[in-house]
Formats: structure tokens, sequence, C-alpha cells
């Protein structure tokens, strides 16, 4: 039996260990605020898509969009600091950056088309709370997300999106020209094209910003075409403003869209355990279970804060984690200034509105890119499956349901709210099937039969969270050290 001594000479050594690999170092000013904004800029584009999607579903004026940029970017920077620094059960105290997710999209969308915006807010924070409670016992669940599951899903939320860089193109057209104007639909594959060859051609620094690049001189270029662009929002925001809770009213609460809201929390999970498993790979310091429970409770926490102040569930960004890599820079407090500098955006309205004004067509140039390498990710975790045939139907049926409402918008109008609240979005529908299907098929006599088979396939569902890190598009292949997650004492964890 393990003795307080033994326990705290452990830990010793661990800080002692952490010390060492730079985890914890805080670099000179003049080294850190250049490498915190580079973090902010590989997480910008993808962080702004998610309020410029939700709130132009919704038909939200541009200072509306403003707000909900800015409230996100505040959130985003509150809640990476909370995941990077930590305090008491939060946080896993490793170099990661939060951001709102994709995968909550679908829902929110048909969440709020159906009860308002403060419905999705009441669901937000339900979600949080519910990500708070189950975060100590979430490696019992993890065992229904095998990467046939989340291969799907992460694949599903990429297709599922393509409608809306869609319908950023569409923007302009009318009864009379039901099209995409030409001009806009110029504007979005130059932009696209503009990110295809910086990623040929740029070096590597530039090329992880290919798409906020893209953004930005598609933007310019647009300058020069009247009636492109419109600013006139820029001119009434102001220099500072407080991000204010429950700006759009007091939360609502609506039991089908908590329930719809909370399944996307378990896929925010699974993608986070990923994230801070892969990272801890690459810094050299294994994540304990209870290291993986204080982020989740993180995540948890950030989704809370976002139900509060007007915006959305909190994630980590697999794109910052590839950073992590690519850079070498280990030193959590990277991250805890790009979360100070993501605060102050918030806080600066003009800045929101600028990106508010950034005309829809190159938004939607941007979008393809970057929605298509959501669906890509998806593709690329579906590569570690065993594809017999029924994992291919597991992945085909889960596919056809999910894209069912994207292709035909209204094939559920009929059927209850509570139903449509579910699998309107695609995404929630796809991820229910997914597990059903891998469940039903995929038989605990053929997981027996492959438990120890040490490739990844659908039968890793019943491996503990070590496995998790394949599981996620970016948290595997860096071979710096053995994929392993430890337990409180400092040994490899028993898998499940």
């Amino acid at each position: 039996m393990t003795t307080t001594a033994e326990k705290a000479s452990k830990a010793a050594d661990r800080k002692a260990r952490a010390a060492d690999n730079g985890v914890d170092a805080i670099p000179p000013l003049a080294r850190l605020f250049p490498l915190g904004l580079q973090h902010v800029l590989a997480l910008y584009a993808g962080a702004v898509a998610v309020p410029l999607i939700v709130g132009g579903a919704l038909g939200y004026s541009a200072e509306d969009l403003a707000f909900l940029i800015s409230a996100d970017l505040f959130i985003a920077g509150i809640a990476t600091i909370v995941q990077s620094v930590g305090f008491w059960r939060f946080g896993v105290r490793l170099p990661l950056m939060q951001g709102v997710t994709f995968a909550a999209v679908g829902p929110m969308i048909a969440i709020g088309q159906q009860h308002g915006i403060q419905t999705i807010f009441g669901s937000v924070i339900a979600c949080g709370l519910f990500m708070v409670l189950v975060a100590p016992f979430f490696a019992q669940l993890l065992r229904f997300f095998p990467p046939i599951v989340t291969g799907t899903v992460i694949l599903i939320i990429g297709l599922s999106l393509m409608r809306v860089a869609a319908g950023w193109i569409m923007t302009g057209s009318t009864a009379d020209a039901p099209g995409a104007p030409p001009i806009n639909v110029a504007f979005a594959f130059g932009t696209l094209l503009f990110i295809v060859l910086l990623e040929r051609f740029a070096p590597a620094a530039l090329a992880r910003v290919s798409v906020l690049l893209g953004l930005v001189v598609g933007t310019l270029v647009a300058l020069f075409v009247p009636g492109m662009t419109d600013w006139s929002g820029v001119g009434n925001a102001g220099w500072f403003a407080v991000v204010t809770p429950f700006h759009f009213g007091l939360p609502v609460f609506e039991i089908a869209s908590i329930i719809s809201m909370c399944i996307v929390g378990v896929v925010i999970m699974t993608e986070t355990t990923g994230d801070m498993i892969a990272v801890g790979e690459i810094v050299e310091r294994p994540v304990t279970r209870r290291q993986l429970a204080d982020g989740l409770r993180a995540d948890g926490l950030g989704t809370i804060l976002g139900g509060i102040f007007n915006t959305f569930p909190y994630t980590a960004f697999a794109q910052n984690v590839g950073l992590v890599s690519l850079t070498g820079v280990r030193s959590r407090y990277v991250a805890t200034m790009a979360g100070a500098i993501l605060v102050v955006l918030g806080l600066i309205p003009k800045v929101s509105a600028i990106v508010e004004g950034v005309p829809r067509a190159v938004l939607g140039g941007a979008g393809i890119a970057l929605f298509g390498m959501v669906a890509a990710s998806g593709i690329r975790t579906l590569a570690k499956v065993k594809f017999n045939n029924k994992n291919v139907l597991v992945v085909a049926i889960s596919v056809g349901i999910a894209l069912l409402p994207t292709v035909t918008p209204t094939i559920y109008d009929e059927f209850p709210d509570w139903f449509q609240l579910i699998f309107d979005s695609g995404i929630s529908a796809g991820a229910i099937v997914a597990i059903l299907l891998n469940l039903l098929l995929n038989s605990d006599e053929m997981r027996r039969e492959h438990a120890n088979d040490p490739s990844i396939g659908a039968s890793d569902a019943v491996r503990g969270p070590a496995a998790a890190a394949l599981v996620h598009p970016d948290a595997s292949g860096t071979g710096l050290i053995d994929t392993v997650v430890l337990d409180d004492d400092g040994h490899a964890a028993p898998r499940l």
C-alpha cells in the first residue's frame, strides 16, 4: 500500500520532471507575447466562424453578430487561462487553447430556430453542468466512442457545415436570380485558391494560418469592388466595452434542447480527452486520470460561462495542439498569454465589428477549406478502423441519416418539436446512430476476439482512455513517447 510519504515523493518527482521539460517555465515577455499571438492566429478563424454561422442562421443584425463575436473571444480567453493555469480541480495545466466547438452548430441552430437564442444559452449552461458532473466518470463512457464512432461524427460535422459555406456564397441571390452571384463565386474560389497556394508555397509559419490569411487578403481585394464590403458598423462600435451576461435575456431551459446539447457535450469531452493526451505526449508529461478529469471540468466550466455570457460550448482546439508539436514550445504560459490576448480582443468591439464586416463570399471560400478540413480529420480518424462489412455499414448508415436534413431541410417538419431538435441537426442524429450501430454490429464476442490486437479498430471500444489519444485525428504519430495515461500515483493505468 502506498504511504503518504511515498505519494508526496512521487508528486515531487513529477514536479521536478515538469520543471525540466519546460511546461511550467515562463518565457521572457519578448518571446511570450509573439508565441501567444501565434496561437491566437492559429485559432482565430475557427473561433469566430461559429458565432457568425449561428447568428447568421438566426437572422441577427450586424451589431448583434459583433457582440456574439466579442463574447466568444472573451470567454475563449478565460477558458484557455483556466485550462492552462488551473485552479483547484479545474484545468489540465498544459498548453491547450479553448475555442467554440463546431460540433454544437447544427443542434444550436435547430434549437434557436424553434425556441430562440435564450433556449440555446439555457441548454449550453445545462450541458456545461453535465460535463462538470460526469468528468470523473467519463473514462467509463469512452467505451462508447471508439474510432469508428468519433471518426464518423467528425466527418458528419464537416459535411453538414458545407451547407453554411454554400449559404455564405449565395448571399445576395434573389427570387428572380436564385443562383449565386458570379462575383461571389469568383471571390469564394479566389480565396480558396489563395489558401491552397499558401499551403503549397508559403513557409510553415504562414501555412499554419493560411485560412486566416485567406480571409484577410480576400477582404482587402473586396475593398476595390463596390458593394462587396460593409463596415458601417465599425464607426459606431466603441473601443472598449464589457461583455455583459444574459445580454439577450435570461436563459430558457427546455428538456429536449438540453438532451440534444448533452449529446454534443459527450462528443466535446471525447475530443478534448484526445487533445489532452496528445499534448501530454508532445510535451513529455503524460496526463493522469485526475488531470483528465480536471481538464474536462475546465471544459464544462468554460461552457457554463459561455451560456451565461452569450456564447457557446468550448473544447480544446486541435490545430493548436499541432502548433505545440510544430514549434516545440512547451510552456503552458504561452497558452495563458494567448488567452489574455483573446480576453483583450473580446473587450474591443471594433475588432469584432471588423470581423463581422468580412464579405460573406470570402467567408464562403474560407469555409470550404475550414469545414473540409474538419471532414478530412474524420476520414483520418476512420483510417485507423478495420473496415469489414459491419464497419462500412456503421459509417454508411450514420452518414446517410445525418445528411438527410442537410439535403432536404423540411424532412422532419411533421414530427414533434423534441424529435426535430435531436434529428434536424444531423450531427446529433449521426452520433446516436453511430453509437447504437457500433454496439449492435460489433458484438461482445467480436471485442473479445480482437482484445489483444495492437491495431486500432471498432473492437477498441473496450479499452480505456489510453486509446483516446488514437481516437483524435491529431493525437497520434508524434513519435515522441509512447501514449499512456497514468493513475494518480504516476503508474500506467490499467485498461478497462
